[in-house]
């Protein structure tokens, strides 16, 4: 009997991580897979997992393999190591940090933030998902504006509620997916008329909850929409999440340009370190529907352009005002999936340029780590 470790790295697909909701392939808890005549001998990182569910797992990929081969003899040995090598047969291994990310099968994690609040931010947040996933790509959104929650909303999910889904005997939150996208946001919880009033440690506790105890599947992206300022929120993130890049959301007036330096200021303190990928100016300009070449600057001109240069990064788009993107946010029809909104080619070519300085970024960064908690 030939036996081959990629099968059964490949049956292994079908065996589902507790922690992450993702199979244990994915999420890069397969150490090693060895093969010594009818011997089997697979090497599962188990990382933090209760001694029940380390039970169960093994139960679990000892039955799938014994499918592909029943005359073998399988053993599944569990390691708890921070730092592992992966390797399948005789082929070369690479070292894989797993100690820290505890979404290792997201790809990339992008914040949109603002230092100001009104600025538009979650409308260019959600817009930018769509437009990420209209390029083929794999994509959720995370709304971590706790105060004043808009993505159910925005994405039509208002009055939603996701569903819960036990993995090994843990209940795990399921993202609800609109538009081909995957969302979590604390406003499929509360009432819509609802206030929410939480000081830092809550606020730190459902973001971990948002990033841990929800089954967020494999992601190209994941989206962060951001509070205003440089609070509890951002702070949480940094320390959860190896943040890839930030996206910074302002319009040109000066008060918007003033707090939107102290948000890039903060991310780019050296313990945090977050790569900004660039600028997004909105509300540029006004154009009225019965005149469409005029522009009128209505905040003024050359906000974005002074962030590009203060920060060192490049303009990702610019988006007027146009009365069709606010209709579409509030009808939960965002411009992206509008092909007659006049505003969505601004919002494709920023999710183009966002994707473009991701892989930039990734070429010639080093990951980004996640800050210690003091």
């Amino acid at each position: 009997m030939y036996m081959q470790a990629e099968k059964i790295r490949e049956i292994l697909k079908t065996v589902v991580d507790p922690a992450t909701g993702t199979d244990i392939v994915t999420a890069q808890m397969v150490v090693n897979i060895d093969i010594q005549d009818k011997l089997i001998n697979v090497t599962i990182n188990s990382k933090k997992l209760e001694g029940r569910l380390k039970g169960e797992l093994t139960l679990a990929c000892q039955d799938k393999i014994s499918t592909l081969y029943p005359d073998a003899e399988v053993n599944i040995h569990m390691i708890s190591q921070e730092t592992q090598q992966f390797s399948v047969g005789n082929g070369k291994g690479s070292l894989e940090d797993l100690s820290k990310n505890p979404l290792p099968h997201v790809r990339n994690f992008i914040a949109v933030a603002s230092g100001k609040g009104g600025v538009g931010k979650s409308t260019v947040a959600v817009n930018l998902a769509l437009g990420l996933k209209q390029m083929g790509l794999k994509v959720g959104i995370l709304d971590g504006d706790i105060y004043g929650p808009s993505i159910p909303t925005m994405l039509g999910l208002k009055g939603r509620k996701p569903q819960v889904k036990k993995i090994y005997g843990i209940d795990k939150l399921v993202p609800l997916e609109a538009h081909g996208i995957f969302a979590m946001s604390i406003g499929f919880f509360i009432e819509p008329e609802q206030a929410v009033v939480l000081r830092g440690p809550k606020l730190d506790g459902i973001m971990q909850q948002f990033v841990k105890d929800v089954v967020w599947p494999e992601l190209d992206f994941m989206v962060i929409d951001l509070p205003p300022g440089t609070g509890d929120v951002q702070l949480s993130l940094v320390q959860l999440l190896p943040v890839t890049g930030a996206v910074i959301v302002v319009t040109p007036q000066d008060v918007a340009v003033d707090d939107a330096v102290k948000a890039i200021t903060m991310l780019m303190m050296p313990n945090l370190s977050v790569p900004i990928l660039g600028i997004v100016e909105n509300m540029s300009w006004f154009t009225p529907a019965e005149l469409p070449e005029n522009k009128y600057y209505i905040f003024g001109q050359g906000g974005g352009q002074k962030l590009v240069e203060m920060s060192g990064s490049s303009m990702l788009g610019q988006v007027p005002i146009i009365q069709s993107i606010r209709e579409g946010s509030d009808s939960g029809v965002p411009a992206v999936i509008d092909e007659s909104n006049p505003s969505r080619p601004y919002y494709i070519e920023i999710a183009s340029n966002v994707n473009r300085e991701t892989n930039l970024r990734n070429e010639v960064l080093n990951p980004t780590k996640i800050v210690e908690r003091s």
